[in-house]
């Protein structure tokens, strides 16, 4: 999108499927706006759903058959109307939405025929950073962009923070930062400039020095954006996300292409972010950021979850502990591999057999007496422990990076 700030055009970034546009800058000041929630006012007993044309929220009185609007007015149809009005919403309701940062329920998104998201359900925890894991095309960026309100859902419930992106909008845009997948800041601006543009945009948030010294750019305070290296450069991008002091911060791939020390230092940040209270809804493709940083993980997979629980939940799921890789002059007979002891799982990838065992010490002897005994050379071995990698590969037979 672009905004045209006092003749000069800053471009905020693109998502997935194009620019974004957005409107000019206004001074205004909303401070005193009341902002009311879809969800906040809804009693126990009732159950949200969409009402015509996906505009907010309706209740229904489940013992009467009543449908009211977010506004508590009566419905005289009583109809049930859109997706995603399930027993889980419902359940969410009546137990209190406080802990929830983000929901959504039923989400289907299409492309012509190509269905980028599949019904797909998350509901993510005040305070907690989660992780969506996937190959490229497996929908988490659409996912992420309707949560971010760039983007509609065909279908589907989506609450963020309790509050709908059809009624509050512009409520939510001062709760919530985004870092996109590339972000295009004006060259001829400085550090702090740049910065302090994009707090004038939000009525309350940090000041544009601490944001600086939480993402580590103090010395580059007068520099032009066309002179930073590329980690300092997500950096920046990261800063402008945060300036807003968002509840909710999401980060699409953040640390792809940067350096490894430049990645830890977008790590440092994100733990800062966390800290502090702060919600994040991260995808990557690396598997130990999402080690090191998520509390809990999503697996994606051609726009569902395959896979959501804790990353040692998640390798816990394979049943064993090591994964052994190993490569031969010749194929060797895989269901003998298969059933040797302590092996739990076998996979082919091209010329690598990797085999998930649970103790190493008695699995490869086992492996090289076999080998010995249908004449097959071993050429190379290397045993490792199992990763979220493993999880992936076991669970849709893709690597993590594959296109």
């Amino acid at each position: 999108g672009e905004l045209d700030v006092f003749g000069r055009v800053l471009c905020l970034g693109e998502t997935k499927h194009g620019p974004r546009r957005l409107a000019r800058a206004r001074h205004r000041d909303d401070s005193d706006r009341s902002v009311r929630g879809d969800t906040e006012r809804l009693e126990v007993g009732l159950r949200p759903e969409r009402q015509h044309g996906g505009r907010g929220l309706v209740a229904r009185d489940q013992d009467r058959g009543l449908c009211c609007d977010a506004g508590g007015q009566p419905d005289q149809q009583g109809e049930s109307r859109g997706a995603g009005s399930g027993s889980t919403h419902a359940a969410m309701i009546r137990g209190g939405m406080s802990d929830i940062a983000l929901f959504c329920e039923g989400l289907v998104k299409r492309y012509g025929d190509v269905v980028a998201v599949d019904g797909l359900d998350l509901t993510i925890r005040a305070g907690e950073c989660f992780g969506l894991l996937g190959p490229n095309g497996a929908g988490k960026t659409t996912t992420v962009e309707i949560l971010e309100g760039l983007n509609e859902p065909d279908a589907g419930t989506v609450s963020v923070l309790g509050h709908g992106w059809s009624r509050d909008a512009r409520a939510l845009r001062e709760r919530i930062g985004i870092q996109l997948q590339e972000t295009q800041l004006s060259e001829k601006l400085t550090v702090l400039e740049t910065i302090t543009l994009f707090r004038s945009f939000y009525s309350k948030g940090l000041a544009p020095e601490e944001v600086m010294r939480i993402v580590r750019l103090e010395e580059k305070e007068k520099s032009w954006v066309r002179k930073l290296s590329g980690g300092q450069k997500q950096r920046l991008s990261l800063a402008v996300a945060l300036v807003g002091d968002p509840e909710i911060l999401f980060l699409d791939e953040p640390t792809t292409g940067l350096d490894p020390q430049a990645r830890r230092q977008v790590w440092d940040v994100i733990a800062d972010v966390k800290a502090r209270g702060g919600t994040v809804l991260l995808t990557t493709h690396y598997m130990e950021e999402a080690e090191r940083l998520c509390d809990r993980i999503a697996i994606v997979d051609r726009g569902k979850v395959i896979a959501l629980d804790t990353p040692a939940g998640l390798i816990a799921r394979l049943g064993a502990e090591h994964v052994l890789e190993i490569e031969t002059e010749s194929l060797p007979d895989l269901e003998r591999l298969r059933n040797l002891v302590d092996v739990r799982d076998l996979r082919i990838d091209g010329t690598v057999v990797s085999l998930t065992v649970r103790e190493v010490h008695r699995a490869v002897p086992a492996l090289l007496e076999e080998l010995a005994a249908q004449s097959v050379t071993l050429t190379r071995l290397t045993t490792h422990h199992a990763t979220l990698e493993d999880v992936f590969v076991a669970m849709t037979g893709r690597h993590l990076r594959e296109n």
